[in-house]
């Protein structure tokens, strides 16, 4: 919940309950923009479909910027909001492998749960594969304890690691979408799979 807790001393069982009703919101906006379609989500590495790219970059956008915006007028206190630590190898090994999992199984971790409220027996199955997963990593963690803490870098944020203030990161962050999104509808027409993409 960000800075909002320590700030208002919310209390641990109300913090769970707004958790819990920003969770129903955010998955009702997952199947609202199509995302519990593993064929519309395979899209995106395909070409043929870039809506995830836009929705989540869009996502990304309005938070990053409305960070920048409350930080600059004095609105937040940054120095308390959690930033993710930073482990280079088990953000490299996980990232593929969810990848490959992503594009195998149609879905990520958080739309598997959105398809499968919704009655989706793939998503389903993914779900239960993903909880078997994390059963089996969570049991041999000793095995890979060593691999995964390896390259600890701490609570690094981008600008700082490339020396660059949070505002020129937000402009550069800004230019990447713009570019990303002409990508994105570049491919949709490159890569158009009519079939497909009417039936999502």
């Amino acid at each position: 919940m960000g800075p909002i807790i320590p700030i208002n001393e919310i209390s641990q069982e109300l913090n769970f309950l707004i958790a819990f009703v920003i969770g129903i919101g955010f998955g009702f906006a997952l199947e609202q923009a199509g995302f519990s379609s593993s064929r519309k989500l395979a899209g995106m590495f395909y070409g043929y479909d870039t809506t995830v790219l836009k929705v989540f970059f869009t996502a990304a956008l309005v938070g990053l910027i409305g960070l920048g915006l409350l930080n600059h007028f004095e609105m937040i206190d940054m120095s308390i909001v959690y930033i993710n630590e930073y482990y280079m190898n088990s953000a490299i090994i996980g990232g593929v492998i969810m990848g490959i999992g992503f594009i195998v199984g149609g879905f990520c971790p958080g739309t598997s749960v959105c398809a499968a409220a919704i009655g989706k027996i793939d998503a389903m199955a993914y779900l239960g594969g993903s909880l078997i997963g994390i059963f089996i990593f969570g049991e041999t963690y000793p095995l890979w304890k060593d691999l995964y803490i390896k390259n600890y870098l701490g609570d690094i944020k981008l600008s700082t690691a490339l020396g660059l203030s949070d505002g020129l990161m937000v402009f550069l962050v800004i230019i990447a979408a713009v570019v990303m999104f002409w990508v994105g509808e570049w491919a949709e027409k490159k890569f158009n799979r009519p079939d497909i993409t009417k039936e999502i």
